[in-house]
């Protein structure tokens, strides 16, 4: 009862206050550019608190699960002073991009104070090379600090694995600092095979061999895995709750047909996959960790920050390209179960960075009746020099409004399949 305790607090905190964040931004600038707010509210439903200001109503509503700034003008054509409708069009789309905007900026900078104090960053100098590869033979050497690959610099470990997967097979160029000198070498780098199916094995607290998601047109999908299925043999091999087996077992005949059983709906289903030979590449080098330093942290963060803001970005272009599938899509639902894993204020703080950016980009959507959506109707209406039809623009927020709906009750569907 405690721990259920607990995970409710945690989720209605992480969700009233990134809602409380986020209509916040559209309040302040609201506020900034002298439009009129009728009220702001945190939740949905019936009123649990409430406090009558100068000009705004403030109210706290029992269900937390979104929010809302009522502005003058707003729904309908106003001619009141500070009123929405009647603000330029400039300060309007500053104050729908505002919330989403809070969302992103917050996370960004959360995000980059939690790296600051971490520390464990790895550097770009190596601490030994392995023998035998080709950096030994080329005559790469323990200490020194790889600065370029194929002409781009390398900042950080994030860098060199980048370069990695950008490898098609030739040589690289790789220069490197030694004591104050720059060398270049001409390196084939060392290559592993690997088999892959297309499986995302579901992270917490303990080990498990739990599907969490199936990669579109992955031998996995091809042959009938399925999320939720719990993979307990392969081939003939118990690997239940242990991934590091399950890694293994797959990938010990390379090219060779796996035989999957998975517990799915209390049956035992036998389930055989081709899957993909694809390879790993690497130097062949150890790198030092970075040293511990107020500098170096703050350094590292910052190039990480940046790497993490363009995944998010990087994500959303493969959910509209359709390598995404909305069954990997997560609603209220599957966050408050991921919060309820978080075990301790590290692990608590990311998820609350991850969702807060999430839900910024999201809410930035071209897509009515999101944030997006809107600036998009105000471009237009830009263009035009006069604004949609009333009853077009409400005809295209109900329509926006219905699938996201649709898709809303989709993916809480989803997320109950992956918690039962």
């Amino acid at each position: 009862m405690l721990n259920f305790l607990i995970t409710f607090i945690k989720i209605v905190f992480i969700l009233g206050f990134l809602v409380f964040i986020h209509e916040g931004g559209h309040f302040l600038i609201a506020k900034l550019c002298k439009i009129k707010v009728n009220e702001f509210a945190i939740g949905f439903g019936p009123i649990v608190w409430r406090k009558q200001g100068k000009e705004t109503k403030y109210a706290l509503r029992l269900i937390p699960l979104g929010g809302f700034v009522s502005m003058e003008g707003e729904d309908q054509q106003s001619d009141a002073e500070g009123s929405f409708s009647k603000a330029s069009i400039p300060k309007r789309i500053a104050v729908t991009l505002a919330g989403g905007l809070v969302n992103i900026i917050f996370a960004l900078i959360v995000y980059f104070v939690l790296l600051s104090f971490t520390g464990n960053n790895v550097s770009t100098t190596i601490n030994s090379v392995m023998d035998g590869t080709n950096a030994q033979i080329a005559g790469i050497q323990a200490g020194d600090e790889i600065v370029k690959i194929n002409g781009e610099n390398i900042n950080y470990k994030s860098d060199l694995d980048n370069a990695m997967d950008k490898y098609d097979g030739n040589g690289m160029e790789v220069v490197v600092k030694r004591n104050d000198e720059k060398l270049t070498f001409n390196i084939k780098p060392e290559e592993e095979k690997y088999n892959y199916t297309g499986i995302a094995i579901t992270n917490g607290e303990t080990d498990t061999t739990k599907i969490a998601a199936i990669y579109p047109e992955s031998p996995a999908a091809v042959q009938g895995l399925e999320t939720n299925d719990v993979i307990v043999l392969v081939n003939s091999v118990d690997v239940k709750d242990n991934s590091q087996k399950l890694v293994e077992e797959i990938n010990k005949n390379i090219g060779e047909k796996i035989t999957f059983t998975v517990e799915r709906n209390n049956e035992d289903i036998q389930i055989e996959i081709v899957p993909e030979v694809r390879t790993n590449y690497y130097i062949g080098v150890y790198l030092k960790m970075a040293e511990n330093n107020f500098s170096n942290n703050i350094y590292y963060a910052f190039l990480e920050t940046g790497e993490f803001a363009f995944s998010i970005v990087d994500n959303l272009k493969l959910l509209f390209t359709g390598h995404v599938s909305i069954d990997q899509m997560m609603g209220p639902v599957g966050i408050g179960g991921i919060v309820a894993q978080t075990s301790g204020v590290e692990d608590f703080i990311y998820i609350l960075v991850l969702i807060s950016i999430s839900l910024g980009f999201t809410n930035l959507l071209p897509f009515p009746p999101l944030d997006g959506g809107k600036v998009v109707i105000l471009l237009i209406e830009w263009i035009r020099k006069k604004p949609l039809q009333e009853k077009t623009e409400i005809t295209i927020q109900m329509i926006g409004s219905l699938v996201l709906i649709g898709l809303a009750f989709l993916v809480t569907y989803n997320d109950i399949l992956r918690i039962f």
